[in-house]
């Protein structure tokens, strides 16, 4: 057996050392090479890979989405048209600004034709809202019964949509006083035309 001391041990005499300290040595020194190749290539490498491993997923969660929207396209654009037909139609029961004196003249009408008394007939300020603005009407006349459910009837079939809210029927207060008390009755509400409009 050699016995190399390890002080003396240069590259020079390197040979020297016996078969099993080469095979350690080189085996010491491929462990460093090794090493040293994983953290400077291969391991930027395998970043690379897990970034591109996510990035794939995403973008093929992506891809069925878009392609799930490709092959009801037909139905959304179908679907589209009926809605933007609708609006269409609820946009000609709005009247236009210019319009608006007209339906008040209208409902007045309406009103003479079914035989009631107008008491009152104020207009009030409007009222805006996101796409569309609200004229609200007080409205007080005088009839019976029959007179009241004509004139509600006829406004309900008007071509432009007029709600009518906070109504309330009571005995006339003139026809009270009278010597042989009819039916004529009072009526107080509020009605509601729209316009579309935004603020």
């Amino acid at each position: 057996m050699i016995n190399i001391n390890l002080n003396d041990l240069t590259l020079d005499n390197i040979g020297q050392l016996p078969v099993p300290a080469k095979l350690g040595l080189i085996g010491f020194m491929s462990l460093i090479f090794i090493g040293l190749g994983y953290w400077l290539f291969i391991k930027s490498t395998f970043e690379d890979l897990d970034s591109l491993t996510v990035q794939e997923m995403t973008l093929r969660a992506e891809f069925e989405t878009k392609q799930h929207q490709a092959s009801n396209l037909d139905a959304y654009r179908n679907q589209m048209h009926i809605m933007e037909e609708r609006f269409g139609n609820m946009l000609k029961q709005l009247p236009t600004e210019n319009e608006m004196p007209g339906l008040l003249e209208d409902i007045s009408r309406t009103g003479i034709a079914s035989g009631l008394t107008f008491e009152l007939f104020a207009p009030l300020p409007e009222v805006h809202h996101d796409f569309y603005i609200e004229l609200p009407i007080k409205i007080e006349v005088v009839g019976d019964y029959q007179q009241f459910a004509v004139f509600l009837s006829r406004v309900a079939q008007m071509s432009r949509i007029v709600t009518i809210h906070d109504f309330v029927v009571e005995g006339d207060s003139q026809d009270k006083q009278k010597a042989n008390p009819g039916e004529q009755l009072s009526m107080k509400m509020t009605a509601k035309i729209y316009r579309y409009g935004t603020k």
